[in-house]
């Protein structure tokens, strides 16, 4: 019914930047919020960042004033530009879309995208 389709990952050297997108499709009236998350290999999934429909933003400590993450309600596509990367951001980045209301009026908690890697050497 809805998909998650991220893309802008890839390897980039410490100190550069990439943008990730994310676009959500489907039979979706709204959505509450949107979000990334990573995991690297041996660990667990984490928060990066999300973003209310009404645009009040979290972060997750070890990326403030380096990660912004934005959001078009309209075309319903949040985006996370990453500045300042450092080799410990490697990691598969996750799209989330939470609190989706479909256009049957059900509500969903989640759904996520396929992950995009993100690659950073030293």
């Amino acid at each position: 019914q809805v998909q998650l389709v991220e893309s802008g990952g890839g390897l980039v050297q410490a100190g550069g930047s990439l943008r990730l997108s994310c676009a959500a499709s489907g039979s979706i009236f709204s959505i509450n919020s949107m979000g990334w998350y990573r995991q690297a290999p041996g660990n667990l999934r984490e928060l990066v960042a999300d973003i209310t429909s009404s645009g009040s933003t979290n972060y997750a400590d070890f990326v403030k004033g380096r990660f912004t993450i934005s959001r078009d309600n309209a075309k319903n596509v949040v985006y996370l530009q990453m500045n300042s990367l450092k080799p410990e951001d490697t990691a598969v980045y996750y799209c989330r879309a939470g609190g989706v209301r479909l256009t049957t009026r059900a509500l969903v908690p989640d759904y996520w995208g396929q992950g995009t890697q993100v690659t950073v050497s030293s």
